[in-house]
């Protein structure tokens, strides 16, 4: 006794019966012809009966198996088998569901027709050779048309009988082609080119009939696709519909597989094994079109999409596809969004998720160009902020995916306003394709380059400068002028107890000649720092410096605190080395923007100082901590040292410590 009987003559009715039998549902499935049962493999719980029924012949056989329910999944040309199908399961009070093969869609270039009669009307209006893909049992009905021998080229099935019969209608020859479909793209082109076909008449069999495919062969090659509709208006369940309702009915619940896979750079030679492997099992497919393209098989159900909310509201919305694979570009592991996604699919406990490593870009483009990566820094400017000039500058390899198409040029600009236009640049565009573009050359000779908006580079600068891991620049490696510059012992101590990271967000205010924004700068090599100064000729200063220390994330603010500030980001961190005595109103700007900024304050006066304390009790800073620095340096009077005392300055920190990490 079966639980199911499915009459098959589709992909998706032999789709729905491996799912049935997979799931432990026991199913018969009926198939009119042997080569129908050739695409099934019987088992514990799928087995196949062979051979066409009548209506007595079906009533028969569902009142012997008394399944619960009974999957119609016959051709949708199929027209009196469905009805004869739909009366057997009336007759038995048998539960009757109806499996439709999604439709395709038409582009509006084609000429549509009701019936096989109609596209003979319409031929006989015509001259050209005919490729006819709408099988052997109508094939008959062309003998009404004119010259028919000399114009039909004839695709069917490669079975003796098949080729039989469509040999006694006067069809054989190079006029009979004997070929298994479905067909790609380009062998439905081929076939057209090589016959010299103006039309091709074909049935909408949807997708996985290799309809698309045909009428897109058709249009490459100009020819009029002739389009027979179904001749039923039927309705019914897709595949995925029914595998719902299959799961709800006996009460399954399916523990999906899902693979993250990466594909490499695009072409599918790069794929590794594991991951070929992957996609042959998946029956669903995710992942943004270019990507998903490049990698679907015939027998996949591809969902467009690579937002990671949506990936995961399509997966369950598809609990009939037990094996999913998301398709990611490059390497899961390397700038990918497989880190958010990967968390969030594990939050279900209905999913067993599993990630398959590919060749990320950089293994990739620096094996083309024949430089190691493992003394290179690695980094990505698509789609995220990252300061590339400081790690070029920095460092004498950094590698990076780029995300626009003046991103190259845009590069070479900054290197060449940073006096590093010697700076070779190795670029990678569309790597993998055949329209694959690798070079080098100057930065200086690609300030106007136009790039692929997908692109890497490879910075090679053998004029580096080693960052130093301390603070501590010399006061005399500064360009100095008539403005006030925090020296270098006292600017070490400030920058200590601000506790820069590398990302941190930074304001110099009262930057002078922006000795403390230069350092904060160094530090901050991924952040961003402003220099807020109101003195013309100290701002100067400050963009000298800026250009000589090779710092484009550095920004000078021109103006007056705290009105200068107001248009800023939220600091992480600030340095007051002078207020014009707006002190009190210059840490309220900040605490509105940041309860937990973190404050440095250089002071000389007790005034000052006294000010802060009243700050401190009005704000109740968690945290305040004032430090008395007193430098002295030694001066040379003929054959001694004397050490002479600078002015003795006042290290202020505040900062609210239970917020820092909100």
């Amino acid at each position: 006794m079966y639980k199911v009987i499915v009459f098959a003559g589709t992909t998706e009715g032999y789709a729905i019966s491996r799912f049935l039998a997979e799931h432990h549902i026991s199913v018969l499935v009926c198939v009119a012809t042997s080569y129908g049962k050739k695409s099934l493999t019987e088992g514990e719980f799928l087995s196949v009966h062979d051979g066409r029924l009548d209506l007595n012949g079906m009533i028969e056989l569902i009142q012997l198996q008394t399944p619960e329910l009974v999957i119609d999944a016959t051709h949708p040309y199929a027209a009196i088998v469905t009805e004869t199908i739909r009366e057997a399961c009336s007759q038995t009070n048998t539960a009757y569901h109806r499996l439709l093969r999604a439709e395709g869609k038409l582009d509006g270039t084609e000429v549509y027709v009701d019936s096989i009669e109609e596209a003979i009307a319409y031929l006989e209006q015509t001259k050209g050779n005919i490729l006819i893909t709408t099988g052997s049992k109508e094939l008959a009905k062309f003998q009404a048309l004119s010259n028919y021998q000399e114009r039909i080229f004839a695709r069917v099935l490669s079975l003796p009988s098949v080729m039989l019969s469509c040999a006694e209608l006067g069809i054989e020859g190079k006029h009979l082609i004997g070929m298994q479909g479905p067909f790609s793209t380009e062998l439905n082109e081929a076939m057209l080119k090589q016959y010299d076909c103006k039309y091709l008449v074909t049935k909408n069999s949807g997708k996985t009939g290799g309809f698309a495919e045909k009428l897109e062969a058709a249009q490459r090659c100009g020819v009029t696709s002739i389009v027979i509709g179904r001749p039923l208006k039927e309705t019914g369940d897709s595949l995925e519909e029914m595998q719902k309702k299959m799961l709800l009915h006996f009460g399954i619940t399916v523990r999906q597989k899902i693979t993250l896979l990466g594909i490499g750079m695009g072409d599918e030679e790069l794929l590794t094994i594991q991951a070929k492997n992957a996609l042959k099992e998946a029956d669903l497919l995710i992942g943004a079109k270019r990507i998903a393209d490049s990698v679907s098989m015939p027998h996949h159900k591809v969902i467009y999409e690579y937002v990671s909310d949506k990936i995961i509201r399509s997966i369950i919305e598809h609990p009939g596809s037990s094996k999913v694979v998301i398709a990611l570009s490059g390497d899961v592991g390397f700038y990918s969004g497989a880190k958010k996604l990967l968390d969030q699919l594990k939050a279900y406990e209905q999913f067993e998720v599993s990630v398959v490593c590919g060749i990320s870009s950089v293994v990739y483009f620096m094996s083309q160009i024949g430089l190691s990566w493992d003394d290179a820094v690695i980094t990505s400017a698509h789609g995220r902020s990252c300061n590339l000039l400081s790690l070029i500058r920095n460092h004498r390899k950094v590698f990076s995916i780029l995300g626009t198409s003046d991103g190259i040029a845009s590069l070479a600009k900054q290197l060449c306003t940073y006096g590093m236009g010697e700076v070779i640049l190795y670029v990678g565009e569309k790597l993998s394709y055949t329209e694959e573009k690798i070079f080098s050359a100057k930065a200086s000779e690609l300030t106007e380059y136009v790039s692929d908006p997908l692109s890497v580079i490879c910075a090679v600068n053998n004029n580096y400068q080693k960052q130093k891991t301390t603070h501590g620049i010399s006061d005399d490696s500064f360009t100095r002028g008539k403005a006030p510059m925090t020296k270098e012992e006292i600017r070490t101590i400030s920058l200590a107890k601000l506790q820069l990271e590398e990302d941190s967000i930074c304001y110099d205010i009262g930057a002078g000649t922006g000795s403390v924004s230069v350092e904060m700068a160094l530090r901050a090599s991924q952040g961003q720092v402003y220099a807020i100064e109101r003195k013309e000729e100290a701002a100067d200063l400050i963009e000298v410096n800026k250009i000589e220390f090779a710092l484009d994330h550095l920004r000078v603010v021109r103006g007056l605190a705290p009105e200068a500030m107001i248009d800023l980001p939220a600091p992480t961190h600030a340095f007051i080395g002078g207020s014009a005595g707006n002190l009190k109103e210059i840490v309220e700007m900040l605490l509105n923007k940041n309860k937990a900024v973190r404050i440095v304050i250089n002071c000389i006066t007790l005034e000052t100082v006294a000010e802060i304390m009243s700050l401190v009790k009005e704000k109740q800073f968690e945290t305040s901590e004032i430090v008395q620095v007193m430098v002295s340096r030694a001066k040379t009077v003929a054959n001694y040292h004397l050490m002479m005392g600078e002015n003795p300055i006042y290290i202020v920190t505040l900062c609210n410590a239970s917020s820092e990490n909100e």
